[in-house]
């Protein structure tokens, strides 16, 4: 007996010292901190700086001697994208690398619902987690600046309140597997002409107010692992090493502990990235896509062999050493070496549920007026129909493949046509019919399609309308070059294919007519008088079919609400009102005379410029060093090199814009219809006054007023009667989406702090709320306004 507990005391005695001989940086019941400290003081300088560069496409290392792992990062952000060769941007052709495809973030954001934000966060990072990844390359929170932007389906809209709402539960859900978040474009990457180079002019007010905002919410609010730097430049300097975006606003103003990691290709100094707040270089001397140049390898990169070299020789500090390796340790410790991680699943009934449900509440029903038998089309009475043509190449087109690195590979893509079948198949005789044809979804250039070849698919699309009872048209854009895809923008407002012309001639010969658009931007639209019914159904992934099938049926009443506005042709938008300097950019020897405005409310071009030269000589002069590539990024990115852009719009972005200037758009922000009705009432404030530290509450009472079960996007904006400043009407501050039986009501309560009074106040460079008079105003949309409360700061 004795040996047998002599025995046990040894074991025990064992296991203690075994367990106390683990290194602090590897036993993750320590706190994360302790962790970084005690691994950096193991740690070369060598070891260090390796750490700060790429070793394949899509990893970078770790500190192999001591056991840590490197980092495996995939695209985003609405999948797990196909696994990418090693050392080239080919397919890996792997068959086990399938994915859901979930919903662009566009449909996301039009959901205006922040449950299902964390539901597609937290689905799409247990797909990443079961790929073993470490770091999902998304969400995108770039604002909707222009529809003409190649890569605003990534993103979710025009307010910086919305999209920033949106993003933190999508980013807690994601992490919350163990998968960092990669928060991007950061920032004022806007557009994707000239990418690679322009230089944005911009005001710190709307730097601060309009495009800074949704990363700041994500930073402090969703505590974003890791931020991808972006491509173009501020103030002169790439905006992937930049002192003041980096250094002084996100690291030190917005305290954000994180790694910020290049896009790829975006860096362009080593000096600069040593100094300016690069911690990760990934894919250099690339175009982020297709193209390399060669000669070069892993430790060629910026952030390589010179920074190394700058380091032993003393020209680095150790703090800003310690720094970089602290950030990449930290999310190397949060993620691959957090034992606490679940495994995470791919494919799973779950997750086709959760695409399945996004993209049905992110539908959007733009129209739905009566046909001319006198009752409405939406939703589709089956019996009505004997023959239904379905017609459009986005009925059929696979949508998921294409758009550039958002490119996906799902396990099943159900089309809109599929969809239909699948419901109505056995109410229906189907036709069908192309209309147009667009070519291979592919962002390395378009096909050029023979005309004689889109008029005879236009001619067959016309025949069969005439034996139709009802069309459902279903175009758009598509994830093809120069449409909805990285690398280029719309080379125009209208659609493309002659869309426009088909749509017109199909209704006037059959007014029986549903047009769905799909799309991540607005488009013009020319033939909506002739239309009685429109669906915006942006990209809907694996269940994009089932989903509008849903809409279409009833089965789903949309409660999808706009997240941009449609304004009627281009010039309309803000951003377009000044030319090419507004859009996509020009030399800089040109920008003065660009500069006229075509506003004549807006600021003049000389103070403009006055302003910029002011902000241009706060910041420190360029580093430079011989281990500079300017050449190739004009190369792989268009343009001369040198094109500067000013925001001239400043603050006055989307709906702040027309809703101030009273200027009409097709669409408002924030609008959508449903298949039964609401009604407000009795709105009431809790207070007359506001002051600093305390709040006032807004509510309303909501009831459905209709036959069906519907949900309802309640929005409050906020209004100052009079400011030191020029601000909008009215910008968002609060929303909340509601479910209501029929005859059912809700009261819909806000709170509203000093806060959502703010605005940035330039000379201060602080948030200012100013004393006096403003306006709670409560509504469906920006243009519906239910009641307005008046309240004094």
């Amino acid at each position: 007996m004795k040996k047998i507990i002599l025995s046990a005391i040894i074991v025990f005695n064992a296991i203690m010292a075994n367990a106390q001989s683990v290194p602090v940086y590897q036993d993750d019941t320590k706190p994360v901190e302790a962790r970084v400290q005690d691994a950096l003081s193991r740690m070369t300088l060598e070891e260090k700086c390796r750490l700060c560069y790429a070793q394949s496409k899509f990893t970078s290392p770790g500190v192999p001697r001591l056991g840590i792992p490197e980092l495996y990062m995939s695209d985003g952000p609405h999948g797990v994208r196909m696994e990418i060769n090693w050392n080239d941007w080919g397919h890996s052709n792997w068959t086990n690398d399938y994915c859901t495809a979930f919903p662009a973030l566009t449909c996301l954001a039009a959901t205006w619902d922040t449950e299902l934000a964390m539901l597609y966060g937290k689905s799409v990072g247990e797909e990443a987690r079961y790929r073993k990844k470490s770091i999902l390359l998304g969400p995108g929170v770039n604002i909707y600046r222009t529809p003409l932007n190649g890569r605003n389906f990534e993103y979710m809209g025009e307010d910086p309140y919305l999209a920033g709402q949106m993003a933190v539960p999508y980013i807690k859900g994601l992490q919350s597997n163990g998968v960092a978040c990669c928060l991007k474009h950061y920032i004022l990457n806007d557009q994707e002409e000239f990418r690679g180079h322009v230089d944005v002019k911009i005001s710190d007010r709307a730097l601060y107010e309009i495009y800074l905002a949704p990363f700041k919410a994500a930073v402090q609010q969703g505590d974003a692992w890791s931020i991808m730097g972006s491509y173009n430049c501020y103030r002169g300097i790439h905006n992937t090493h930049n002192p003041y975006l980096i250094n002084d606003i996100l690291k030190k103003e917005l305290g954000f502990k994180g790694a910020v990691i290049t896009d790829w290709g975006a860096a362009h100094d080593t000096k600069q990235s040593v100094f300016y707040g690069l911690d990760i270089e990934m894919g250099s001397y690339t175009n982020g896509l297709t193209t390399e140049a060669t000669g070069f390898g892993y430790d060629d990169y910026y952030l390589g062999k010179n920074y190394l070299k700058m380091a032993q020789n003393g020209e680095v500090s150790m703090d800003i050493v310690n720094d970089k390796a602290a950030r990449i340790l930290r999310l190397i410790f949060l993620t691959e070496m957090n034992s606490k991680r679940p495994y995470g699943s791919i494919n799973s009934p779950e997750h086709v549920a959760a695409c399945k449900k996004i993209a049905e509440e992110g539908i959007v029903l733009l129209k739905n007026d009566k046909a001319k038998n006198g009752s409405k089309l939406l939703p589709i009475v089956p019996a009505k129909y004997k023959t239904v043509l379905v017609v459009g190449d986005n009925a059929t087109k696979p949508l998921c493949p294409g758009g550039g690195s958002s490119e996906l590979k799902p396990k099943d893509e159900v089309s809109p046509l599929r969809g239909i079948k699948e419901r109505f198949g056995n109410d229906w005789t189907i036709l069908t019919a192309q209309g147009y044809e667009s070519g291979r979804s592919r962002y390395d250039g378009a096909d050029e399609i023979p005309q004689s070849l889109q008029d005879s698919l236009h001619d067959d699309a016309v025949e069969k309308a005439k034996k139709a009872d009802l069309i459902i048209y279903i175009g758009g854009l598509n994830k093809n070059h120069f449409e909805d895809c990285e690398g280029g923008d719309r080379r125009f407002y209208n659609m493309s294919y002659n869309q426009d012309k088909l749509i017109s001639d199909l209704a006037a010969i059959q007014s029986n007519m549903i047009t769905v658009i799909t799309s991540g931007n607005s488009v013009a639209m020319p033939w909506l008088k002739q239309i009685p019914a429109l669906i915006q159904n942006w990209y809907g992934g694996s269940e994009a079919g089932h989903a509008l099938a849903a809409v279409l049926s009833g089965d789903v009443n949309p409660s999808g609400k706009t997240v941009f506005s449609y304004a009627a042709k281009l010039e309309d938008y803000p951003s377009h009102k000044y030319g090419l300097v507004g859009y996509p950019g020009v030399e800089p020897k040109d920008v003065p005379e660009a500069l006229k405005c075509a506003d004549g409310e807006n600021p003049k071009s000389a103070d403009l410029l006055a302003k910029f030269a002011a902000n241009q000589k706060a910041i420190p002069e360029p580093l430079s060093n011989a281990h500079l590539n300017t050449s190739f990024d004009a190369r792989t990115h268009g343009g001369k090199g040198n094109e500067q852009q000013v925001y001239a719009e400043d603050i006055f972005v989307g709906y702040r814009y027309f809703d101030t200037k009273k200027q009409p758009v097709v669409f408002p922000f924030g609008y959508g219809l449903s298949y039964t009705t609401f009604a407000y009432s009795n709105a009431k404030i809790s207070g007359k006054q506001i002051a600093e530290g305390s709040t006032l509450t807004v509510s309303i009472d909501v009831k459905n007023t209709g036959s069906v079960a519907g949900k309802e996007v309640v929005q409050l904006y906020i209004g100052d009667d009079k400011a030191s400043v020029v601000r909008p009407a009215k910008e968002l501050k609060h929303f909340q989406k509601v479910a209501l039986n029929p005859g059912e009501t809700k009261t819909v309560t806000f709170t509203i702090t000093t806060d959502d009074l703010k605005f940035f106040d330039e000379d201060k460079h602080e948030w200012v709320a100013e004393s006096g008079t403003f306006k709670a105003y409560v509504g469906a949309s920006v243009a519906d306004i239910k009641a307005v409360l008046p309240f004094t700061l």
